[in-house]
């Protein structure tokens, strides 16, 4: 019998991760006041500590910034390692309301229909709103694919034709095929997820005998509320991914030791982090880059 989205997902939340980044998602978490904390992205997959490990914060209260999320760079020596964390951080009722689609930002929910784990958890009351949130992004995203998508075919399809308009939709260039990459990295995850969202969301289908291949049986009326509904957010999401990088321009906390970190590792140059460069990292850049190409020219 296949799972349901619920069973789905309260497996997919108690994934087992490194104790490092349990011990790092607590340390980050602690400090933040969050209620829970998320962890996602290629390390979840590797289960490897190198590079930067990423974290979703979700604190209680209302949400202080009406840009979001709020994102910083930190580093900890623990057992003899630095581990690298990436931290993006938003009140625990905004993070499930951009799940269920209620904004038109498209970028939460298309990231976490992908695979994520609960690390840090403050209370059953909590759990039950991250599970509830995380069933919602799985369930928009789910009627996007089936609004997006071809009339028939594999659950493959249905996913590639949703995360190319998504990655219309957003302020970033990704290679070609990233949406194959996606798929082929997460087989487990992926595979039964669509039919079991869709049944979550009402979304009648048939699955038909050959191939694996499903035919969505969307009415015409909420076909079109779907498809009006994602030319809105389409619309709106250029404008807000500029935003957001306009602010993390100023507000990322860490920004200078983040980029130092990222310029030696791809160039083998040290970046020396000044309390001045740390203070204004985007003034700082200029003569940073210049050092650097001076570096690489001798």
């Amino acid at each position: 019998m296949s799972q349901t989205l619920s069973q789905r997902v309260e497996l997919q939340m108690d994934r087992a991760v490194r104790p490092e980044v349990a011990a790092f998602a607590r340390r980050l978490a602690e400090a933040a006041g969050a209620q829970a904390a998320l962890f996602y992205g290629s390390n979840l997959r590797t289960g490897e500590l190198e590079g930067v490990l990423d974290f979703y914060l979700l604190p209680p209260g209302p949400q202080v910034e009406r840009i979001w999320p709020r994102v910083s760079y930190h580093e900890w020596e623990h057992g003899g390692q630095t581990l690298r964390a990436k931290v993006a951080t938003m009140a625990l009722e905004t993070f499930a309301r951009a799940c269920r689609g209620d904004s038109r930002d498209t970028t939460i929910w298309a990231r976490f229909v992908q695979p994520s784990a609960l690390v840090y958890l403050q209370g059953a009351d909590a759990r039950r709103a991250v599970r509830s949130a995380l069933e919602r992004a799985a369930v928009t995203a789910a009627g996007y694919a089936a609004a997006l998508g071809p009339a028939a075919g594999t659950e493959a399809d249905y996913w590639r034709a949703l995360f190319r308009e998504t990655y219309k939709a957003e302020f970033r260039v990704e290679q070609p095929g990233r949406e194959d990459s996606i798929l082929a990295l997460n087989p487990g995850h992926f595979d039964g997820l669509l039919p079991a969202a869709w049944r979550m969301a009402g979304i009648g289908f048939v699955e038909q005998e050959s191939g694996g291949r499903l035919a969505v049986a969307l009415d015409s009326t909420r076909r079109a509320r779907l498809l009006a509904d994602w030319r809105a957010s389409r619309r709106w999401g250029k404008p807000l991914n500029v935003l957001r990088l306009l602010k993390a321009s100023t507000t990322f906390e860490g920004a200078a030791r983040y980029a130092a970190w990222k310029i030696e590792r791809h160039t083998g140059v040290p970046v020396e982090v000044t309390p001045w460069r740390e203070r204004h990292p985007v003034l700082a850049a200029p003569a940073v880059l210049w050092q650097v190409w001076r570096a690489r020219r001798g």
